[in-house]
């Protein structure tokens, strides 16, 4: 497939594109949405080929007998992240925001501390408050433009009311793909404090070269008693609308508590999000990821070029993911004057950097899933909205 193929997205109730002037005033019609972090791309056509087949059948019942479903999920997992998955340990939900809300209810109570390295996914704050739950950041370091993590600073942060980590592994917005080692202190910490670690890790797919994710079960198997690892293919392959993600939990304890909060709730998965997932996780779909990731590591050099050529910007080296985090710190303007000359001037959307917690104050997230003279576009936009800078 082509990348570089512009499919308007307007119109078709795509939240990116539809709801960008409602929410940031940027007309639909000459504005560039780069905020939701969807692609504006086609998944690959095993995908589009297993809704087919779907639609030539033409009777939507009950999914059942979910084995080749299960059986991809291993094969993805151990061909493309070295890991072993018993199919015993998958739990499939709703997306992974369900699924981290599902890791608050099952696996603490109201007024627990659930902790944070901010600035983070904004879904985790949001769904830990509207669990009756606190907030607890702690704040990521920002060492000459890459994060890193300050455990004594942490460790002094405790009170003991925590009693879960949610770590995002790859980071967003930061695009940080942990090493081993900072994995494993992760792994400490969370020890030391009697903390459940639930492992986000959506992004472990979309993996720049040079870099290369590690499942954290991988990286801290010691810990495999306090573990929850989720993961799914709506990221990786597009197919966010399918709502459908993996929650995987190695320790039969932690399982049944899982499955009881499941079943309470009345938790079953979707069929198109099943046939979808299942034709991802193939051959086909491996050769398509490698294809993206090519292209988006052009994009990602094209957008980082021009935005670092403006005096008082740079854009956060990615590891991983398509969603640049930029730092307007040294302009010397105030988050809402140089928010405003991007919405306003550049007719950019881009989410807000205190969304995302601590940290993220002097910050944009631009999504670069989208084809490369869109990302042109921007960055000349970007350039004249701060001409004055040069």
């Amino acid at each position: 497939m082509s990348f570089d193929e512009i499919i308007d997205r307007r119109g078709t109730h795509c939240s990116k594109w539809d709801m960008m002037e409602k929410i940031y005033g940027v007309p639909s019609d000459t504005g560039i949405a780069m905020w939701v972090a969807d692609m504006d791309f086609r998944p690959p056509a095993c995908v589009t080929g297993a809704l087919q087949k779907m639609i030539d059948h033409g009777v939507y019942g009950y999914f059942g007998d979910d084995r080749d479903y299960l059986a991809s999920i291993q094969w993805w997992m151990k061909n493309r992240h070295g890991w072993e998955v018993d199919p015993g340990w998958i739990f499939t939900t709703h997306g992974l925001v369900n699924g981290t809300a599902l890791c608050v209810d099952a696996f603490t109570k109201p007024g627990d501390g659930v902790v944070l390295f901010t600035p983070v996914y904004h879904a985790f704050a949001r769904v830990i408050k509207t669990a009756g739950r606190e907030v607890v950041e702690c704040k990521l370091v920002n060492a000459s433009g890459r994060y890193e993590m300050d455990f004594d600073t942490y460790d002094a942060q405790m009170t003991g009311k925590e009693t879960m980590l949610i770590l995002c592994s790859p980071h967003n917005p930061g695009g940080r793909v942990w090493t081993e080692t900072e994995l494993r202190d992760v792994a400490d910490f969370a020890k030391r404090h009697n903390l459940t670690i639930v492992s986000d890790e959506i992004h472990h797919d979309l993996v720049f070269p040079g870099h290369r994710h590690t499942v954290m079960a991988k990286a801290a198997p010691e810990v495999l008693d306090r573990l929850v690892i989720m993961s799914a293919t709506t990221k990786t392959f597009n197919i966010a609308g399918s709502h459908s993600g993996n929650v995987i939990i190695p320790d039969a304890a932690l399982r049944a508590r899982f499955a009881a909060r499941m079943g309470a709730l009345g938790i079953s998965p979707n069929s198109f999000g099943l046939f979808m997932a299942t034709a991802a996780y193939s051959a086909e779909g491996a050769a398509w990821v490698d294809e993206l990731m090519a292209y988006l590591d052009g994009n990602r050099k094209l957008f980082d070029e021009g935005v670092n050529a403006i005096p008082g910007l740079a854009s956060m080296e990615l590891e991983s993911t398509y969603l640049a985090w930029v730092d307007f710190s040294r302009t010397g303007m105030e988050p809402a004057e140089f928010t405003a000359r991007v919405e306003r001037q550049a007719q950019i959307a881009a989410n807000h950097g205190p969304t995302f917690g601590r940290g993220g104050e002097d910050f944009l997230r631009f999504n670069l899933a989208t084809p490369r003279s869109r990302i042109e576009e921007a960055v000349e936009r970007l350039q004249k909205a701060f001409a004055d800078l040069q």
